[in-house]
């Protein structure tokens, strides 16, 4: 369901513990840093919520299992646990996870399964959709086994669950995934794929990109108007100024066109990776209002208006198809020539949360699960982990690390300013306003690095993460005089570039290999307080334009709630808050692409009325 309701910020007694990691000491130059304090660390340990019980919808897989989870919907222990399924399709595999239905506490554990990504050339990167599906399969079975094994072996992490000797039954609600966002699919009639997927972190389309805001700029200079007068929806590229990131789904369908025109005249449908998952799962090709209005330059509240006029049965009468083009903007894919674009997009927009479908026959038996298995919609990874990681009211701003970091906060309005991407009407969620910063190689940069310097180890053994930080932790910080740039798959805010590179500046004969990999920590940590600054500078900006103070107190957070790969490392998260000079919070699960995923299942199975009530 959508609500234009503001939700209320949780209060202290309602949040998910967490450990909050202060900066050390006020930022200081690299060149003059001193010897700093040990790391704080706080453990909040706060009361759980008791979520009201839904209603449930259709089941039906059952496995059974000794000892139980009394958190639950289950009065009589004879009734079985209801669960959800999680997805996050990430860059370097797909991962299933299950969950309780009702509070979201892990039940046996995840799974992940790898795929391969190409770089035929410099700056491109591909994946093939046929994997993503087979390995979410194996990832599902995987995920669903340890509930198996937990049951055989009556291990339960709970303490407070049932006597080891009684019995209940797991019952699958529903399953939602997640996906890279931006990593562009062409399927022909049948809906199979004419080629790889362009990644998201693709660049090959930089041309493209700067064609798009050239195009725009001629337009408006013949019409005598602003950019934004002609164009609104370039709004979102750093208040119309750009440039457009060639990460995004529109360079990349021209880049298809100019290019492999064959392939593109072939194809029935773009998409993005998560359409496909869920045209997999369902027999259902709808796209996710969160990527639309995020990567496609749509508005985010008025596509699923189309949707709600077909659920009530409104006819089009524009007689010209106009009105399942709502949202999108026609009138720059007109000047750059892709008109045809808007007809080989998903036809429907589903919200984060809403039913996309049940499971077809194929695509229960490839899973283990019973046809008809709910799958809800969810969206691009990192924003599905904003709601996990409850970050969706005003003053909260999110770091989601992986492959990418990026930074995420909500705003009062759809506001926009140089440097910053957004804000987003109707992301996350249909009644939100999203604008983020964004840094393309982060934690593919660390592993990049760890990678190359294992080389010469025997065999395929990496150095571990474990022994590179304890290494590192031994180097003064500066890395003496080793500085590195970030940027080895471009740069996405507050300087957008996709053809921007990384480097090591001030290498010496006395630098180890602890210096690189600290270095390249510190330099993706300071990459980090430039997109913060950029999003701070924008709200200010902004505040004084309107003489307001609101839009400053709710991009000025002087803490941050962290997710994702960077939390595992603990020298990595102090650095993170010393160099940003704020204070870092982790929640109890800090995986939050996987739990926004359970969270948005269990809205779609009915059981909460909304992602923010089931984050709640």
């Amino acid at each position: 369901s959508i609500t234009t309701n503001n939700i209320p910020m949780h209060s202290a007694g309602t949040m998910t513990p967490v450990t909050e990691i202060r900066r050390r000491s006020a930022l200081i130059p690299p060149s003059s840093w001193t010897s700093l304090s040990l790391l704080t660390l706080i453990i909040h340990l706060l009361s759980p919520f008791q979520p009201t019980l839904g209603h449930s919808s259709q089941t039906i897989h059952q496995l059974r299992h000794r000892g139980g989870d009394t958190k639950t919907n289950n009065s009589d222990n004879n009734k079985p646990i209801e669960i959800v399924i999680g997805i996050d399709g990430g860059t370097e595999s797909i991962r299933a996870c299950c969950f309780n239905a009702h509070t979201g506490h892990i039940l046996g554990s995840s799974h992940a399964v790898p795929y391969k990504t190409s770089h035929p050339s410099a700056g491109w990167a591909e994946q093939s959709p046929d994997e993503w599906y087979s390995n979410m399969c194996q990832a599902v079975r995987g995920a669903l086994s340890t509930l198996k094994n937990e049951s055989e072996t009556g291990d339960n992490d709970d303490n407070n669950s049932v006597d080891g000797d009684s019995t209940c039954e797991y019952q699958v609600k529903a399953l939602c995934c997640d996906t890279t966002c931006c990593s562009v699919v062409a399927l022909s009639s049948t809906y199979k794929p004419l080629r790889p997927c362009l990644l998201w972190m693709d660049a090959r389309s930089a041309k493209q990109a700067a064609q798009i805001m050239d195009i725009a700029k001629q337009h408006s200079e013949n019409a005598q108007q602003s950019i934004l007068e002609t164009f609104p929806e370039l709004r979102v590229n750093s208040h119309g100024q750009g440039p457009i990131s060639a990460e995004w789904l529109l360079p990349k369908a021209m880049w298809m066109k100019q290019n492999e025109l064959d392939i593109w005249n072939e194809s029935r449908v773009i998409c993005e990776y998560q359409d496909y998952i869920n045209y997999k799962l369902t027999g259902q090709m709808v796209a996710s209002s969160c990527n639309a209005a995020v990567r496609w330059h749509h508005d985010g509240w008025e596509v699923l208006e189309q949707k709600e006029d077909e659920d009530h049965g409104i006819e089009d009468d524009t007689g010209d198809n106009g009105h399942d083009h709502r949202g999108r903007p026609m009138k720059l894919y007109k000047a750059l020539g892709m008109e045809d674009l808007a007809d080989k997009l998903p036809k429907r927009t589903l919200a984060m949360g809403d039913v996309v479908g049940g499971l077809t026959e194929e695509a229960a038996s490839d899973l283990g699960l019973p046809v008809g298995t709910t799958v809800v919609q969810g969206g691009p990874d990192a924003f599905v982990g904003m709601i996990g990681l409850g970050t969706i009211h005003p003053h909260q701003i999110c770091l989601i690390t992986g492959s990418s970091h990026l930074h995420c906060l909500i705003t009062p309005t759809a506001t926009s300013a140089p440097g910053t991407w957004g804000a987003y009407h109707g992301a996350p969620l249909p009644h939100l306003n999203l604008a983020e910063g964004g840094q393309s190689s982060t934690g593919s940069l660390v592993r990049w690095v760890r990678d190359l310097i294992s080389s010469g180890n025997d065999g395929d053994e990496k150095v571990s993460y474990q022994v590179l930080d304890e290494e590192a932790s031994l180097v003064a910080p500066g890395c003496d005089g080793l500085v590195a740039l970030e940027t080895w798959q471009g740069s996405r805010t507050p300087h957008t570039d996709p053809l921007a590179r990384g480097a090591f500046i001030g290498l010496t004969l006395s630098h180890t290999r602890a210096h690189m990999f600290r270095a390249i920590l510190e330099s993706v940590c300071f990459g980090t307080r430039s997109c913060f600054d950029a999003l701070e500078a924008a709200a200010a900006a902004t505040a004084a334009k309107h003489q307001s103070s609101d839009d400053t107190a709710t991009h000025k957070s002087n803490e941050v709630i962290i997710a994702g790969g960077a939390t595992c490392s603990e020298l990595w998260l102090q650095l993170h808050a010393d160099i940003t000079g704020r204070t870092f919070l982790l929640n109890e699960n800090t995986d939050g692409p996987l739990l926004g995923c359970a969270i948005l299942a269990s809205v779609g199975a009915g059981i909460y009325g909304s992602g923010g009530e089931g984050g709640e």
